[in-house]
């Protein structure tokens, strides 16, 4: 078993929400974590519809429990399947001192569009994450890049097989099955779509135009793929300069590189190419988006560019970083244009080149510098907090 970053800080009483895409591990770690708590599985349909007919049930059964057995967390796994009982959760929080709970699931947009009780600031919020860099022994890749890193797939013998049977039982039909969606055929063309285009600008009229849908239906498909944790908008950096910058597009990255090569039938051979440089942006997104989230770390994540086609990846904060990734060994200034441009007009903090460099490099400017990383040296750095810490 790998072990996972996540720390759940929780005193005695202080329940929490754990939100988390399917399988990146979340039951697993709270059965690890938490053995001797008393453990409720609203996958088994049986336990799900009993408390769906007699919430009550689950209030008195808690009641019942003795003050040794309420030390412990109480789990509820798949929360999301039971929206009324955080109505008796919310109760219980308030008159069954120090009952507090693990309220684990994969979407919080069930709850929403029920408008479910969120125990009004009660329960910390904390997110489960695919694997990262740190968590993963003898770290490949290639092979990061084609099975991705939610940890069934990147530890398979057989990740074509086990992504698209996720891609399929999951991304469809558990979407289905959750209510978020009636017109499953068309939410299938829409994520192919959004597959192809991922980490490019966003246009709703084009990507309606391709599925044979309004631009409004598009949007809110996009809300369900941020709601249940599959993808991320990431906005434009803004500053007031001489450059036409586009200012309200924001680009759109799904939450694991394996389901979206999966998606596309893409199979990344070598660390080169066109495909295998949108995988290693990809990755790295998720790499920050993670780094972000598991350090409870507040930074924007943006990106750069502008109308002439000049363009950061990356924009960290309030501009103090900026990074920019290649799937190349070697990167002259001719090959980071955008990045020379940025950091002699903004002057961020640090910018760096993310790439397949083999050693560290500086390049110098008329008006500040940019290192060249290795990325696993980029990786390191990252998670020992020396890119960005804010």
């Amino acid at each position: 078993m790998l072990k996972r970053l996540l720390q759940l800080n929780m005193p005695i009483g202080q329940s929490i929400f754990l939100w988390g895409a399917r399988k990146t591990g979340k039951s697993t770690y709270l059965e690890k974590h938490f053995p001797n708590s008393i453990y409720y599985d609203f996958l088994k349909t049986e336990l799900s519809l009993q408390f769906s007919k007699n919430p009550q049930e689950f209030r008195e059964e808690i009641l019942a429990l003795s003050e040794q057995e309420l030390q412990k967390p109480i789990i509820l796994d798949e929360i999301q399947k039971i929206p009324v009982l955080l109505d008796e959760i919310h109760w219980l929080i308030e008159h069954r001192k120090p009952a507090y709970f693990i309220l684990c699931g994969s979407s919080a947009r069930k709850l929403k569009k029920t408008g479910a009780n969120f125990l009004g600031g009660r329960a910390w919020r904390y997110t489960f994450y695919p694997l990262v860099y740190p968590e993963i022994p003898n770290f490949d890749l290639l092979k990061a890049l084609n099975a991705g890193l939610i940890p069934s797939h990147y530890l398979s013998s057989n990740p074509h097989k086990t992504l698209k049977s996720y891609v399929h039982d999951y991304l469809t039909e558990e979407i289905k099955a959750e209510g978020l969606t009636r017109n499953l055929p068309m939410f299938a063309r829409f994520l192919d779509t959004v597959a192809f285009c991922n980490g490019e600008l966003v246009n709703y009229t084009n990507i309606a135009r391709d599925c044979g849908i309004d631009a409004k239906t598009v949007q809110a498909y996009y809300e369900i793929l941020v709601d249940t944790l599959l993808g991320y908008y990431v906005m434009p950096y803004t500053k007031t300069i001489n450059r036409q910058l586009i200012h309200a597009t924001p680009k759109f990255y799904l939450f694991d590189t394996g389901v979206t090569n999966s998606i596309t039938k893409n199979s990344i051979g070598t660390l080169k190419g066109i495909e295998a440089g949108r995988s290693f942006e990809q990755y790295i997104m998720m790499e920050l988006m993670a780094y972000k989230g598991l350090n409870d770390l507040d930074f924007d994540i943006r990106f750069w560019r502008t109308k002439q086609g000049l363009e950061v990846d990356f924009i960290l904060g309030k501009g103090e970083v900026a990074i920019e990734v290649k799937i190349s060994d070697h990167v002259s200034k001719k090959d980071i244009k955008g990045l020379v441009a940025f950091t002699q007009e903004y002057h961020p903090k640090n910018s760096f080149v993310v790439c397949l460099s083999p050693r560290k490099r500086k390049i110098l400017l008329e008006h500040g510098e940019i290192t060249v990383l290795p990325y696993k040296e980029f990786l390191t750095k990252l998670w020992e907090h020396e890119i960005i810490n804010k």
